[in-house]
């Protein structure tokens, strides 16, 4: 065999090895890609059925099973975005609809399969003016609607209640300002025991992650101002029935209003992605009648007042650790886990070196201040009783036997 025919033969041989193996990678690649998604269908289909199996009825205020639409409005904002929600919605669908109902037929009616020539002019007057004058048109008619309600979100003057919302990771913290009910203050935190079911994988009832201990309070029919801020990073007060969102941002203060016409529980969330807890920061608004608010809030105002606490008075330290085992379930425990050990970047309770220093100022500082740039956010919306009660209870909880009791006049006097 001639020595061109041998090389040409290794030649092919060689095309021959390197396309089956490129073949094989790349049937390799395919499999590999169709059993991702095959995967991700099989967690998408599980997590369905699961959402479906526990998802069973509307809750009244919101949100619906297999909700489509927006929240049913329960204020005359919400109806009004409502509306311009439709409006805009309808208007943008004709004009997708003409656009390319012109577009389809000037292509399918002056196609060069049929014999149609091209225009030869280049440009036309009649089609500039047209086609500026009616999107302009288009503009004015959403723009003076869209106006009317922005500029009417926006008022938030003569208000019959002011209530300050604050942000914190990952609680609300609300403040009764002006109004009936001028001094009421309470944090409002997700119930306990929807939190106990979504550790163990167990969801239940209706209102599944929305079930506060606290809900906002406010009376039917009157106008109810909400100032927003935030203790640590950004979170977001929204409640949809009342179409408000309102960004709560450290050191800044912000404004929405609205006016509840009728009585119920309204539910909304925090529309800020503000960290690992995120999904377990519900709002829940309860508006009742007149009558039933001024009932409420004299029956609040009684309760503050006997939980108002001397802080002069000494505790002992089993009373005080009882009461710190209280406040740690409410605020500390979504962090620090009840068993005070490491939980990711979370440094451990159970045998921290602050925490069994003697010196008990370093931890009353730390939930004074903060600490690690918001890491550890500041506490000094609890009472100096609280405060006192919950370092006692780390204290002497978990392996952390220490004996130290940590009173009330210790924190006030580190507030000073």
């Amino acid at each position: 065999m001639p020595c061109g025919s041998l090389n040409l033969s290794k030649f092919f041989n060689s095309v021959n090895s390197t396309v089956s193996w490129k073949l094989v990678r790349t049937m390799k690649n395919i499999s590999n890609q169709l059993a991702s998604l095959l995967s991700r269908a099989g967690i998408f289909a599980g997590a369905w059925v699961a959402t479906a199996a526990h998802a069973v009825n509307d809750l009244p205020g919101g949100p619906a099973v297999n909700q489509l639409n927006l929240h049913p409005a329960a204020t005359k904002i919400a109806q009004e975005q409502q509306w311009l929600h439709w409006f805009m919605l309808i208007l943008c669908t004709v004009i997708f609809i003409a656009v390319f109902a012109v577009m389809f037929y000037s292509i399918w009616k002056h196609r060069k399969s049929v014999g149609h020539k091209p225009a030869t002019f280049t440009e036309s007057i009649t089609v500039e003016v047209v086609w500026t004058a009616v999107p302009f048109i288009i503009v004015i008619l959403m723009a003076l609607p869209a106006t009317k309600v922005l500029v009417a979100q926006k008022d938030t003057t003569n208000a019959d209640l002011t209530v300050k919302v604050t942000g914190y990771q990952w609680k609300w913290g609300y403040d009764y300002i002006n109004g009936q009910g001028e001094g009421l203050s309470y944090i409002s935190t997700l119930d306990s025991s929807h939190r106990a079911m979504s550790d163990a994988g167990k969801p239940a009832g209706d209102d599944y992650l929305l079930k506060v201990d606290y809900p906002l309070v406010v009376p039917v029919g009157q106008k109810v101002r909400v100032i927003t801020t935030a203790n640590d990073v950004i979170h977001a007060f929204a409640v949809p029935a009342f179409g408000i969102k309102q960004d709560a941002i450290p050191g800044f203060v912000r404004d929405t209003w609205f006016r509840a016409e009728k009585t119920g529980d309204f539910y909304g969330q925090c529309q800020e992605l503000c960290g690992k807890e995120h999904a377990y920061m519900p709002i829940h608004v309860k508006v009742l009648s007149a009558e039933d608010y001024t009932a409420w809030v004299a029956a609040e105002k009684k309760k503050q007042l006997a939980k108002a606490d001397d802080p002069s008075k000494v505790w002992a330290l089993d009373d005080l650790a009882k009461r710190g085992e209280k406040v740690y379930a409410s605020n500390c425990i979504a962090c620090h886990q009840a068993s005070g050990k490491v939980a990711g970047s979370i440094k451990a309770l159970d045998g921290s070196s602050i925490v069994l220093d003697a010196d008990k100022s370093k931890q009353i500082a730390i939930l004074l201040n903060g600490a690690g740039n918001g890491a550890m956010p500041a506490w000094k919306q609890l009472s100096d009783t609280d405060i006192a009660a919950v370092v006692t209870y780390t204290k002497n909880n978990w392996s952390n036997k220490t004996g130290q009791i940590v009173q009330p006049a210790d924190v006030l006097a580190a507030r000073k």
